[in-house]
């Protein structure tokens, strides 16, 4: 194939590409991108052609269409262009809108109550005429995802993170911690061994990455966990250990501490403590305000970690 001939590709065909992939059909493609389906499919044509190979499967009639190999390699280059063309158009709108336009920060639960209450108060007294605009999410992925399409400006996650377009700055530390009920044989006496916990039954988070974490270290034991309930919320987590119904392996900073309904139970270094970070962009424009909202998380997280070890 001429490599000349790939200057012909353009970022309408592989916003097409994108999309029928994604919806199944021309159809509803062109609904998506505001195209007529004609268009869609002359579109798809042109790459095809460019590239010298099918890169879907038509299988006629009312049958979705899908990806041929080609077409599966072809679409993992689109995303990334497409998104890289967001992430500029977020760029531009950052630049031009000074300091009054906004800021788009992605945040989960635990980080949403105990840190980013403190940094939003420093910062718009700071940054008055900033809007902050938050997006909350169980799952890092989406998260991560969310910073390299240019959806978001920075956001708080676990990391460590596998995105290389993504650059990550440690927040903070986040100890494990046992919760269970008051009357737990765990909560009383010397700190219970991994062992022990692993042959209770188990309380963990739905989606969060936490929980999975836990379990790979819980199963070093030779015991596989056995989890009895499952919840993204925290107060549902930490409620049904209080009842005793089983015990859970949580991130401090997920617990409530003035709950007198559950205890408590340090781990110290028998499980690696949660990192909690940052993510932005590594190639894309930080406007001075979203740089001055990561010096204060930073800030934050600092003295959030060292009232922790108190």
């Amino acid at each position: 194939m001429e490599p000349d001939r790939w200057l012909g590709v353009e970022l309408r065909h592989l916003a097409a590409l994108e999309a029928v992939a994604t919806e199944g059909t021309f159809g509803r493609a062109a609904e998506r991108l505001g195209y007529t389906q004609s268009a869609v499919s002359q579109q798809i044509a042109t790459l095809e052609r460019i590239v010298g190979e099918p890169l879907f499967e038509r299988p006629g009639g009312p049958r979705p269409v899908s990806l041929t190999e080609a077409g599966r390699v072809l679409l993992r280059h689109a995303e990334s262009i497409v998104a890289r063309l967001q992430a500029a158009q977020a760029d531009l709108a950052a630049l031009s809108s000074g300091e009054a336009g906004s800021l788009h920060v992605g945040t989960f639960q635990s980080v949403g109550v105990k840190i980013l209450p403190e940094v939003i108060r420093r910062f718009r007294a700071a940054w008055p005429h900033v809007r902050i605009e938050l997006w909350e999410s169980h799952l890092d992925s989406e998260l991560s995802d969310g910073v390299e399409r240019g959806e978001l400006d920075l956001a708080f996650i676990q990391l460590p993170v596998e995105n290389q377009s993504l650059e990550t700055l440690e927040l903070l530390r986040d100890d494990y911690v046992l919760v269970t009920s008051p009357d737990s044989p765990l909560a009383a006496g010397k700190r219970p061994t991994l062992r022990e916990i692993a042959a209770e039954p188990l309380i963990g988070y739905r989606s969060c990455r936490t929980t999975e974490i836990v379990a790979d270290q819980l199963r070093t034991t030779g015991i596989e966990p056995h989890f009895v309930f499952r919840s993204n919320e925290n107060g549902v987590v930490q409620a049904l250990a209080g009842t005793g119904v089983g015990v859970a392996l949580v991130p401090r900073l997920a617990v409530d501490e003035n709950d007198e309904s559950v205890r408590i139970v340090e781990l110290g270094p028998r499980i690696a403590p949660r990192i909690v970070g940052i993510v932005r962009h590594r190639d894309r424009y930080h406007s001075a305000a979203a740089r001055a909202f990561v010096a204060t998380a930073l800030d934050v997280g600092r003295e959030t970690a060292d009232a922790l070890a108190a």
